[in-house]
């Protein structure tokens, strides 16, 4: 035992002494100084781009983690909510109206189409039938040759009538401010009245259509599919105050950046923030290419839109 000891401890001295003469033929300290400085890998700002892949690569995999706090989603989601604010701070209602009444008649006539279609609609709708007392006296199918371009028109016409004749009967002919009186109107639902409320009526509400409902799953802020309990899991995190506006930026993101077949990833301000970045194009030359509307070059959806709006505005109905 004691040989193999200090066997031991002269090998190891004899690697200490080589050690030293590396160090001194060479010249260098191989070890640390004290108080020396580390070079810190660049911390990735929420709004820088997201790294787009090589070509013909695979995507690289997510590491797995550990799953996310309840706080922590929290905290994502309302500096979603941030950058979003800064990205779209002309976002607003992407139907015209000038009057609660005319909105809650456009968001009626959205149903299974598009803003546009209804923004190019409704000038010959509302100059045949300005107040609810002469669209409650509409010849149905005079009404239904004006709407039929949003589809649906037979039974939108039976709403518009019905709703128009409610306005007269029950409520003096004004729309009322009230969640629980607007769903009573024939084709009304929660979320056409979260419109009216609070677009029209400062109201705060938050809107879940097809954009919303599809964005805050990607985000992670619910699982649900029913658009109440999505309304209900959504309130939860955000103040009030915020809810009508949050509805406006995540559809004007949905409808330019995070598309449903094919979200434009590489061009998207949000991607760092994103749990579900990879599902669309991450190249950012070729996501450039699929944004839409003001952010792609193109014409909005209003043919009246804001004075800060810095997109053009929508043509009307069956001009090029």
């Amino acid at each position: 035992m004691g040989e193999q000891s200090a066997g031991r401890r002269k090998k190891a001295a004899d690697d200490s002494g080589r050690a030293r003469g590396a160090s001194e033929r060479t010249g260098r300290n191989t070890a640390p100084k004290a108080g020396a400085r580390r070079t810190a890998a660049p911390v990735k700002k929420p709004g820088d781009a997201a790294p787009a892949k090589k070509a013909g690569g695979a995507a690289s995999a997510k590491k797995p983690g550990k799953p996310e706090t309840h706080l922590a989603m929290v905290r994502r989601a309302r500096r979603i909510n941030r950058e979003l604010a800064e990205i779209y701070p002309y976002a607003h209602p992407e139907l015209d109206f000038r009057n609660p009444f005319e909105l809650l008649v456009a968001t009626v006539l959205s149903a299974q189409t598009t803003d546009l279609r209804v923004n190019q609609t409704t000038p010959a709708l509302f100059a045949a039938y300005p107040t609810p007392e002469d669209m409650a006296a509409a010849v149905p199918e005079e009404l239904e040759a004006i709407i039929r371009p949003t589809g649906f028109f037979r039974a939108k016409a039976r709403s518009l009538i019905g709703l128009s004749a409610s306005l007269r009967d029950d409520f003096g002919g004004e729309v009322p401010g009230r969640l629980d009186a607007l769903v009573t109107l024939p084709g009304v639902g929660r979320k056409t009245a979260n419109v009216v409320l609070g677009n029209a009526f400062g109201v705060p509400g938050i809107t879940v259509d097809t954009h919303f409902g599809r964005l805050v799953r990607r985000w992670k802020w619910t699982v649900q599919e029913d658009p109440v309990k999505v309304e209900a899991d959504v309130a939860a995190i955000f103040p009030k105050s915020e809810w009508t506006m949050l509805s406006h930026r995540v559809v004007f993101h949905g409808r330019r950046i995070c598309h449903a077949r094919r979200p434009a990833c590489g061009a998207c301000p949000i991607a760092p923030l994103c749990p579900a970045y990879g599902e669309g194009e991450t190249d950012p030359e070729k996501a450039g290419k699929l944004l839409k509307y003001e952010l792609g070059g193109y014409p909005g959806q209003r043919l009246s839109p804001p004075p800060d709006y810095p997109g053009r505005p929508a043509p009307p109905l069956g001009t090029a």
